[in-house]
């Protein structure tokens, strides 16, 4: 119940971030896979490329994520930064979060049927959750830089969370 707790205020963090070092004072990687697990299972089985099932298979959004996390964590110790390794993957990993919402409110849109409106909505919808998951995840991280090297640790951050909005984006139920 304990572990429960702190995923629950983690959440809460990445809902309301503020700079704060709470989320990572205690890091896990529990909300995190969670996250990543329910965003695979809702991005199974989508394709808007392909006439087959040819959408991102749920190895290949589980690597997606985990390998971008890493990478972004490399490139953020090489660059000087003073957060620890899985500190940081527990931020990026909780900074999904507001991704894996839009991929819920995505879904339901697509129940209501796909048209230029459906679209629309996707798009505001996954455009404002990708900004909240970068500012969230930036709030964190940033701070843990040399002032003259932020930009190169956000920059990599920005294009992790495109990627993953873009998936949801394109998304298409079969």
């Amino acid at each position: 119940m304990r572990d429960l707790k702190a995923v629950g205020k983690k959440f809460v963090h990445v809902m309301y971030p503020r700079k704060s070092s709470a989320l990572l004072r205690d890091w896990d990687l529990w909300g995190p896979l969670m996250l990543c697990v329910s965003l695979a299972l809702m991005l199974q089985g989508g394709s808007a490329d392909s006439k087959d099932d040819g959408g991102p298979q749920f190895a290949e959004v589980f690597v997606i994520i985990w390998f971008g996390a890493v990478v972004i964590t490399l490139n953020s110790k090489l660059l000087g930064g003073t957060i620890s390794f899985f500190q940081s993957l527990c931020v990026l990993g909780y900074c999904v979060m507001p991704l894996t919402v839009a991929m819920l409110v995505c879904r339901l849109v697509l129940l209501a049927g796909a048209g230029t409106i459906s679209f629309i909505i996707r798009l505001i919808v996954v455009g404002s959750m990708f900004g909240w998951s970068t500012l969230a995840s930036t709030a964190f991280l940033a701070d843990s830089q040399p002032p003259n090297r932020k930009a190169l640790v956000v920059y990599p951050i920005f294009l992790f969370y495109f990627v993953i909005s873009w998936m949801i984006l394109t998304f298409t139920p079969q």
